[in-house]
């Protein structure tokens, strides 16, 4: 049972990549036995490949004669490598480690089924405590234990547009929804696509619409919403839904057959004005696109949400069941030091989420995310970590209706079916 409701996410063919990474950096100061370690993720990407291969030769350069299996699964924003992961920890055979959204997700459901080791003693050791925010640890601990090792943290609450149209036509990014539909009429009038929207992977449209809500309702509902302390037939998530079906009017008609970076792709051509994705995308714009930040891309928080991080944050763990646990340790120290995270994230456009990373590293739009990662308040993702993988996949089959209908009533009927049926307290 505890499998079953991971397996349902992934419903499109699984595409296997497999990568053996031997290269290695000059030894650091440690060196370890001999050994093998695979880690399992989705980064398949341009950006995302590149920044985890430069991850694993650090780790091959202080362990020395270390070989590193990559297996990553491609396609559906992780729910195909859920599926598969899901059948091999049913088989007993987990990977070295893998990628897991923080969160009370997936992570807790692997937690809750004692598939995971707590990590508190490596936290303590290696200093931790004092390096991440407490806000952070608190979306990877579960009854006083902590339970894996963010390496990366992304913002999702961001609007991102072309600087050169929103010039033409004498436009500011949007602040308010008012100010959206005012600029998104202009941006119309004019054959330009306010909005890039893609589909394809059936949860770009939840991300939007979390964003969309979080402006709505504000932080203190909306983190009620999604700890099932509020119930979500309240005014708050039909406006949301109203607004969300309004703003769809000002989408491109394809977007179910686009995927993420396709929309994105499309306000850096300069076809559409604006997109609302994670900060994910800063990797796509950067590194697929050789954009400059504030020059070929610009962006701001989605409307109604400054003074918000909606934060998204990768995390490995300790399977419990591995025969020989010290190369996954080992690789969770260089997964959480300063010099692996900040070899890691300007890659992928992310950013580290600890404290004393080395802001320089990053460009201007990571240092923006970094001030306010430090200085605002945090909330979760719907569909990325935040609640029950059940849940989300309901969610995500009401969004894939409602994108089509346009049918409020039936929408929010089916977000509350769905929290009934997969508690999210």
């Amino acid at each position: 049972m505890k499998y079953s409701r991971l397996v349902a996410i992934g419903s499109s063919a699984l595409v296997a990549i497999t990568m053996t990474v031997s290269a290695a950096l000059p030894a650091m100061a440690a060196t370890g036995p001999k050994g093998n370690l695979q880690i399992f993720s989705w980064w398949t990407g341009v950006a995302s490949s590149k920044a985890l291969k430069s991850l694993i030769n650090v780790y091959t350069g202080e362990y020395k004669g270390m070989k590193v299996t990559n297996d990553a699964v491609a396609g559906g924003a992780g729910s195909n490598a859920k599926a598969v992961l899901a059948s091999r920890m049913e088989a007993g055979n987990p990977p070295g480690t893998f990628q897991v959204h923080g969160g009370g997700g997936s992570l807790l459901s692997w937690i809750q089924a004692g598939d995971m080791t707590p990590l508190n003693s490596l936290y303590k050791s290696q200093g931790w405590y004092k390096v991440f925010p407490k806000s952070l640890l608190n979306l990877i601990t579960y009854k006083g234990n902590i339970y894996a090792v963010p390496v990366d943290m992304q913002r999702a609450n961001v609007l991102w547009f072309n600087p050169s149209i929103l010039r033409k036509y004498h436009l500011a990014a949007p602040k308010t929804f008012p100010a959206f539909f005012h600029d998104a009429a202009i941006l119309k009038k004019h054959g330009i696509t306010p909005l890039a929207l893609a589909n394809h992977g059936n949860w770009e449209a939840t991300l939007l619409f979390s964003d969309v809500l979080l402006g709505t309702v504000g932080t203190a509902k909306y983190d009620q919403l999604l700890t099932g302390k509020a119930n979500w037939n309240i005014p708050g998530v039909k406006t949301a839904a109203q607004t969300f079906a309004r703003m769809m009017t000002y989408t491109n008609s394809d977007y179910s057959a686009l995927h993420w970076q396709q929309a994105d792709q499309l306000v850096a051509q300069g076809k559409a004005a604006m997109n609302v994705m994670g900060d994910w995308a800063q990797g796509y714009f950067t590194t697929d696109l050789h954009l400059k930040p504030n020059v070929g891309f610009g962006w701001a928080p989605t409307p109604n949400t400054h003074g918000v991080f909606a934060a998204v944050t990768d995390v490995f763990g300790l399977p419990s069941k591995l025969k020989d646990k010290t190369p996954t340790i080992d690789f969770l120290k260089v997964l959480g030091s300063k010099k692996g995270q900040d070899t890691f994230n300007p890659l992928k456009g992310t950013f580290s989420p600890r404290l004393d990373s080395a802001a320089a590293k990053y460009d201007a739009y990571s240092q923006s995310a970094m001030k306010s990662y430090k200085r605002d308040k945090l909330v979760l993702v719907i569909g990325q970590g935040a609640v029950n993988p059940g849940f989300t996949n309901s969610f995500n089959n009401a969004m894939e209706i409602f994108v089509t209908n346009h049918n409020v009533s039936t929408f929010v009927s089916g977000l509350e079916s769905a929290a009934q049926t997969n508690p999210l307290s």
